[in-house]
């Protein structure tokens, strides 16, 4: 993301993990507010941790205070391993956490994703609540309704979808959350990518956190 990234290589399940790492300011937030891990989209239509709304996130959280952590997936980059439908990336995210944990064992923890990242996320947020394990805050861009079984959410749960995203159609989105009685905020003449709207991402989750 730029040149103040730690580069880490972990070990997952299916080999070793390519991850990386930024932090917030140390003379604004000489002691960060949380540690936030951000998943990328579907790696086998070209999804990267260096993705520009994963980054995007990821600038966010820093801006915020939070150390933040980005992995590329099975099969990404130096991340080995082959592409496993959601379910050992989950584990993955969960392996990075627990190795970040040694370094940071008190932060409050935020998931965060992008499209395929959501079902990441959603999933891992899922496990980590069944073994009472908190979790700050969900935050969710372009959530994977519809593509996969997305799990239900916390009512806090920060979601943003474009108006005119023809990869997961904002029905779909509705249409998940419309039984949990969530709220989504929808940002006109958005496509899937959030092409030149990338800002609005930021200033959202900025002005919506607390």
């Amino acid at each position: 993301m730029n040149i103040h990234t730690e580069q880490l290589l972990i070990t997952g399940k299916a080999g070793q993990l390519e991850c990386a790492l930024n932090h917030p300011d140390s003379e604004m937030y000489p002691n960060p507010r949380g540690l936030a891990l951000v998943a990328h989209p579907h790696p086998l239509f070209g999804g990267t941790m260096e993705n520009k709304v994963a980054q995007t996130l990821a600038r966010t959280f820093v801006s915020l205070g939070y150390v933040t952590a980005r992995m590329n997936f099975r099969g990404v980059g130096k991340s080995e391993g082959v592409h496993d439908a959601g379910i050992g990336e989950t584990d993955d995210m969960e392996t990075l956490l627990l190795h970040l944990r040694q370094r940071y064992p008190d932060l409050p923890l935020v998931l965060s994703g992008f499209s395929f990242g959501t079902f990441v996320q959603s999933r891992l947020h899922q496990r980590l609540t069944a073994a009472a394990i908190p979790v700050q805050r969900l935050v969710l861009i372009g959530a994977a309704a519809g593509k996969w079984a997305m799990p239900d959410i916390p009512a806090d749960t920060i979601l943003i979808h474009g108006e005119l995203d023809d990869t997961i159609p904002l029905q779909a989105v509705f249409d998940w959350l419309r039984p949990q009685d969530i709220p989504v905020v929808v940002i006109p003449g958005a496509d899937h990518f959030f092409h030149r709207r990338l800002p609005h991402i930021k200033k959202i989750v900025s002005d919506l956190w607390s």
